[in-house]
């Protein structure tokens, strides 16, 4: 395949995750709104997986899933999906939508000192390090907005588990790109979901009231069912095409991308207040982005000469 059109690819599947993942905190905080969210997340993320598989099968993509490949995406769907998207679910309990969004947008950090703290000190240049640091600037001033909020338990340990989050989304991201696998892309997204999903199932009944369990909401069923479609199986596949192809600290900015998506739909939907400052704090972000993308751009031109 030629690798300008893979490139096209994975910058359109970029920009899809970066779109889509930012309308997953609105329909998770609708679905756990009544429901025990480790349970609700293990559903969606099982299901998810296990539809990919079946797809991938039925399209005859990716040969017989071996138990080596099982074994090696336990890794990532802990880290990723268990850890990722399980606490993401848990903390969408007790704080707003856009908030969590907010707090995810670290990881991009995360991925920079995940990459130093393995030596790979080429993978940094002083224009990603700006970006990094002028796309922090730009969430701290959204987060100043919700300052006086945090001296609330709830919000306080939801924020403190949603940085947890980020980190196992960044942890498990570096690891897969250094660890791609042999099998199809499809077979890899869909064994991560169900190992990650199953692993929520598990540990759900010690975590959570599973009496609090009722007949699903239309709300709640809706929000699963995009999440399903949607925020697992296609933005997932998108997820692993963009890793595979572009750097990872590059695929990591949808984390910058995702709260003014959140954001937005929170004003949309829930006629949540956008004030001032968070629209220069949106636009410091998208610089953050651009300076990123300039960043890693430089780094792959002087790897070709």
């Amino acid at each position: 395949m030629d690798s300008s059109n893979s490139n096209t690819k994975a910058y359109l599947a970029l920009a899809f995750i970066c779109f889509t993942w930012g309308t997953t905190y609105l329909a998770l905080r609708i679905g756990v709104a009544d429901f025990p969210p480790l349970l609700f997340a293990g559903i969606r993320q099982t299901m998810a997986g296990l539809l990919l598989l079946t797809f991938a099968k039925l399209i005859g993509k990716g040969g017989r899933v071996r138990w080596e490949d099982i074994r090696n995406q336990v890794v990532p769907g802990i880290l990723m999906i268990t850890i990722g998207n399980g606490v993401v679910a848990w903390s969408a309990k007790f704080i707003p939508s856009g908030l969590a969004a907010i707090i995810v947008s670290i990881m991009p950090i995360y991925v920079v000192l995940i990459n130093l703290a393995k030596g790979q000190r080429k993978a940094v240049n002083g224009t990603i390090v700006a970006g990094l640091f002028l796309g922090l600037a730009g969430l701290l001033m959204i987060f100043k907005d919700h300052f006086t909020d945090i001296a609330r338990p709830e919000y306080f340990w939801g924020a403190v588990v949603m940085l947890f989050s980020a980190f196992g989304w960044a942890l498990g991201s570096v690891y897969l790109k250094s660890h791609p696998g042999n099998n199809h892309p499809f077979i890899h997204a869909a064994l991560q979901l169900a190992i990650g999903g199953i692993a929520m199932l598990l540990v759900s009944p010690f975590l959570e009231n599973w009496g609090m369990v009722h007949a699903m909401t239309h709300d709640t069923f809706w929000a699963l069912l995009y999440l399903i479609a949607i925020g697992s199986i296609s933005s997932y596949i998108c997820y692993l095409y963009a890793l595979r192809h572009l750097p990872v600290g590059l695929v990591s900015v949808h984390a910058y991308v995702n709260p003014i998506v959140a954001v937005l739909l929170g004003y949309l939907v829930l006629d949540e207040q956008i004030t001032t400052i968070t629209v220069i704090a949106m636009l410091t972000i998208l610089g953050s982005v651009y300076l990123m993308n300039r960043g890693y751009q430089s780094i792959s031109l002087t790897g070709k000469k």
